[in-house]
C-alpha cells in the first residue's frame, strides 16, 4: 500500500509537451471483422495521432489506468486515457476526478447537491460527493488506447 503523502497532488502534474509527431499511413479501405474481402492498398491520409485524437493540445493529457472499477466500459488496467479539460463535464461523460485525496476515473451523475462517481465494474459501489467534500473534475475521458488481449 502506498502512502497517501507520496501521491502526486493535483498541482505536481506536468504538462507533456509533444516535440515530434509520429505520422502514420491511414488506409481508406475498411479492415472486415467478419470474413475477409479484397482491400485496396490505397493510402488516404498520413495521419498523426495527436490530429485523430486531440481537438484541444492545450487542456489535453493522458494518463494510464490502475484497478477495474470501469471493466464495464471496457477501460483495463494498463489502458492509457486521452483526457481534454476543455469539454463541458456533462452528465453521464466518464471523467477523471480528484475526490478526497486521490485521482479517480468514474462516470460522473448529478443529483441534486450530490455529484455521484458510478463505477461500472458491479463489484464497486458509487461514490456520493457532497458539498465540502474534496472535489474537483480533471476533464473528461475522450479515448482509451489499449493493447490487444
Amino acid at each position: 500500500m502506498s502512502d497517501r503523502s507520496s501521491r502526486k497532488r493535483p498541482n505536481q502534474f506536468i504538462k507533456a509537451v509533444v516535440r515530434k509527431r509520429l505520422r502514420i499511413p491511414f488506409f481508406q479501405s475498411m479492415i472486415q471483422a467478419g470474413f475477409p474481402s479484397p482491400a485496396e492498398n490505397y493510402v488516404e491520409w498520413v495521419c498523426d495521432l495527436n490530429d485523430l485524437c486531440i481537438t484541444n493540445t492545450e487542456a489535453t493529457y493522458f494518463v494510464r489506468v490502475t484497478g477495474d472499477s470501469m471493466t464495464g466500459d471496457r477501460i483495463e488496467p494498463g489502458d492509457i486515457l486521452i483526457v481534454d479539460c476543455s469539454r463541458d463535464p456533462v452528465e453521464g461523460k466518464i471523467m477523471v476526478v480528484w475526490y478526497n485525496g486521490a485521482h479517480t476515473v468514474k462516470r460522473v451523475h448529478y443529483a441534486d447537491d450530490v455529484i455521484v462517481l458510478i463505477p461500472s465494474n458491479p463489484k464497486y459501489e458509487p461514490i456520493d460527493v457532497y458539498p465540502g467534500d474534496d472535489f474537483r473534475i480533471f476533464g473528461v475521458v475522450t479515448y482509451v488506447i489499449q493493447k490487444p488481449l
